[in-house]
This record gives structure tokens, sequence and C-alpha cells, in this order.
């Protein structure tokens, strides 16, 4: 059995490592492979599930890959409860201590997660709730499993899955083909909130919208296709998600089997 699980590992290990290549060329660098070479040895964690993602050069860790490993390791149970005295919902302000359970009478590991219009996507407003419960989870969830990873869904208020735009030179006070005459990236927040929503995979989408724009580079593309393409995506995903996630996987490259 032991042999069989360090077999399973090892192959999984080359098939995270070929990934992540394939998914951030020329982003990793040896210490960055060295973590995630740990990160699969220790968790099990799978880049093709959606466990990892790289922003600014750091791995942060998924709510799905959280979930994922809790279930992996046998969680007994999660408890959330909000704070009341430190919510207010007239101002949307929202507190949670979430509680994990590893074993049925273990004492449990806590966590706490805040949201409100300050900390949160602009596209998230309204829903800082949900936002607010799911960080005080995975907080929970770092604690009792000993992971060091922050993981995305604590970043700050202009945290994306995956940065899809490259910022844009303005020498004047036009819009940018993806931005808006004001600096907010509102075509890229509502993009990467269909991904959050949706749970998609943000590099495979960025290379269908390229594909659906008919630029090298999303950057590249007209605001006019960009707002096409959001809305043709957010059709897609509403309509058959299972549909959109094949048409995605088309977009990555397989890694070459080994001999």
């Amino acid at each position: 059995m032991k042999r069989r699980s360090h077999r399973n590992c090892r192959r999984l290990l080359r098939v995270n490592l070929a990934l992540a290549e394939k998914l951030w060329p020329g982003q990793i660098c040896t210490s960055q492979l060295k973590a995630l070479e740990n990160l699969t040895v220790t968790y099990g964690i799978s880049v093709g599930s959606g466990d990892l993602q790289l922003l600014e050069n750091r791995w942060y860790i998924t709510h799905s890959g959280l979930l994922s490993l809790a279930e992996r390791k046998r969680c007994s149970g999660i408890r959330v409860e909000s704070i009341r005295s430190f919510c207010d919902p007239h101002s949307n302000r929202w507190v949670f201590r979430a509680t994990v359970f590893k074993k049925p009478r273990s004492k449990g590991f806590a966590g706490f997660g805040d949201a409100d219009p300050s900390n949160v996507s602009p596209l998230v407003r309204g829903a800082e709730m949900r936002v607010a419960e799911t960080r005080a989870v995975n907080r929970a969830l770092r604690k009792a499993y000993g992971i060091g990873l922050c993981s995305v869904e604590e970043l700050g208020s202009f945290s994306t899955p995956q940065m899809l735009f490259a910022p844009a030179p303005r020498s004047n006070g036009h819009a940018s083909a993806n931005g808006s005459s004001n600096g907010q990236p509102r075509l890229r927040d509502q993009l990467c909130l269909l991904i959050r929503q949706h749970d998609l995979d943000p590099t495979l989408v960025k290379a269908y919208a390229a594909d659906f724009c008919g630029t090298a580079t999303l950057k590249e593309a007209s605001r006019d296709l960009v707002e096409s393409f959001i809305t043709q995506l957010a059709a897609a995903a509403k309509k058959d998600r299972d549909a959109l996630v094949c048409k995605l996987n088309s977009y990555a490259q397989p890694a070459e089997a080994n001999p």
C-alpha cells in the first residue's frame, strides 16, 4: 500500500510540474518548483484541479483546494458562526468564525474572516457575507492542516484569480481597450468575477478570449471585442458549464507522457 501510494505521489508530482510549466510559462523559478514539489508530496495538491494559483510570483491555495484537502484528510466537520458584535448589516460588514474539527471529538482549529465594501471587489458588493464566511473557513482549514500559503479568497479588494490584463500605459485621458477612463479595471473585474462564480481555469479562459478576439494576447483586443467575449462566456457558463469546461480544456496543451 505504501509503495503504491508513493508511486501515485510521484506520478502526481510529474503531472503538476509539467502542467505548471504549461500554464505559467517563464514565470516559475527554481524555488517555486521546489515549493510545488513540497506541496504535492505533503498535501497531495493538484494543479490540474485548480488547487493552486500563481499570482505575482507567489503560490496561493484556493478554497476548492482547501476543501479537497479536508476531504482527503477525512475532516470531521466545519462549524461556522457570525460574530454579531462585529457585524453591521447596514454597512455590509461581516465577521465570521469557522472551526475545523479534524476528528469527531477534537477541540478544533478556529479561524476568523471579515469582509466589507473596502476589502472586496466592487463587482461582488452585496456578497460580503459570503466572502467573509469563505475567508473564515479558509483560515481555519489552513490552521488545521498546517498550510502556510495564503488563500486566493483572503486577498484584498483588487485581488483576482489571475492577472488576465496587463496595465496599459495611458498618456492621455482616453479609455484603454480593457479598462476605463477613470483607471478602474471594469472589464477585468467582470471577467474575473465570472471565473470565480463558475470555477473556471483563468489561464484557459485567457487563451480562449485571445482566440475569440483574434489577437495574440488578450490585452491587444479592443474593448468591444472583450465585452462581446464576456457576454458570450457568461451565457455559455449559465447554459451548460460542462460544455464550456470542455471547450476551455481544448486550449490546454497536454503534457508529454513519460516513457
